[in-house]
């Protein structure tokens, strides 16, 4: 008798180990798939094709939608390295190099539920590419984050409002003049989305996506920033944009051109993975009253950490300067491999997140 136990518990052991192994490798990328721009690789030849259909679908939308055209087919596929699980957190990194007026050595990593890599995740890092293939160059940290923001799902959109009136009613609202002056991820990184978020959808839906892309040029050629908000939007300066921009908010974020199609909605009004298709419960919006004793903004101390470590339920869109330092470090090649006609070049993080962050 007890010969034969001897013998069931190590199969009872073997067993647990091959299904822990069965569920690690379903988080792999065990199949690929090649469209025109990427290359997918995917737990399930079906995630991958989903994938890559959607990524092509999205590219085209989004770069209408934003550019008025389509992008030119990349010269080099970008890779698409996808980890897909029901409760896995959502969030995207993608890399690219500029260099002389060029941009290319794209790299994507995508993670999350199904749904979520397919309606907010891929619309948020293939609009970075979108972006990076129009400007040749890096955008603001706030205005690059913000306008991917606004093409997410609209569930991932009201995670964003709520945090922003956190932010503001306890005195970590970015003042103006910092926010557009970042460069980098602060410490304090997920005011910086939240608040950037509101922004671009604020200038969105009262003058248009074209008018910031061209602002966003104008700022970007002397970054002159007072003078290209005053040009453009017709505000004396920062100071009176944000106080513009504190009131809208404040009033609980009324739509200002309910005739124009923001473009949050290019995401949340369709179903999951079918960039055109309406869903139509998704087409109301719905707006929370933000209360009125929100904190003035003040300067604060940008290194203060707000980021704070959790499962792989969570979101993990951003993560502490420190981690996002450590990744475009290592991201960079090495000098000798970097050939004479790219020297100079840099790689650019659209979207760093290697930590895990509360939403």
């Amino acid at each position: 008798m007890e010969a034969r136990f001897g013998r069931v518990v190590p199969a009872m052991t073997l067993l647990a180990i091959l299904v822990q192994l069965s569920v690690e490798l379903s988080l792999t990328h065990a199949a690929g798939r090649k469209t025109a721009n990427f290359e997918v690789s995917a737990p399930t030849p079906q995630l991958a094709q989903e994938i890559g259909d959607a990524a092509e679908a999205w590219r085209k939308q989004l770069a209408i939608e934003w550019l008025g055209r389509e992008l030119p087919p990349w010269s080099k596929s970008c890779p698409i390295h996808a980890r897909v699980a029901p409760k896995l957190g959502a969030g995207g990194a993608t890399s690219f190099i500029f260099d002389h007026g060029e941009v290319f050595g794209w790299k994507m990593n995508i993670q999350g539920s199904r749904e979520r890599i397919l309606d907010s995740v891929l619309p948020h890092e293939i609009t970075h590419t979108i972006f990076a293939s129009h400007f040749r160059q890096p955008l603001p940290r706030w205005a690059d984050e913000g306008a991917c923001t606004t093409v997410e799902h609209r569930s991932e959109i009201v995670k964003q409002e709520r945090m922003l009136i956190d932010f503001l009613k306890t005195g970590r609202g970015i003042p103006f003049s910092q926010m557009f002056a970042m460069k980098e991820y602060p410490n304090d990184v997920m005011p910086l989305y939240s608040q950037g978020h509101s922004l671009a959808q604020w200038l969105i839906e009262g003058h248009g996506r074209t008018a910031y892309l061209e602002f966003l040029a104008d700022g970007m050629q002397d970054e002159n920033w007072p003078r290209a908000v005053q040009r453009r939007y017709g505000f004396e300066n920062l100071y009176a944009m944000q106080n513009a921009w504190l009131d809208w908010v404040k009033q609980g974020r009324p739509r200002l051109a309910p005739d124009v199609l923001p473009a949050g909605q290019l995401a949340s009004n369709t179903q999951p993975g079918i960039p055109g298709t309406v869903d139509p419960a998704s087409q109301a919006i719905y707006r929370g009253q933000s209360p009125d004793d929100i904190t003035p903004i003040k300067a604060v101390p940008v290194s203060q950490p707000s980021v704070v470590a959790g499962g792989p339920e969570q979101s993990i869109y951003a993560t502490v300067a420190a981690r996002a330092e450590q990744q475009r470090a290592a991201s960079k090649r090495p000098a000798a491999s970097i050939s004479a006609a790219t020297s100079g070049t840099s790689v650019y993080d659209a979207s760093i997140n290697t930590g895990v962050l509360r939403r």
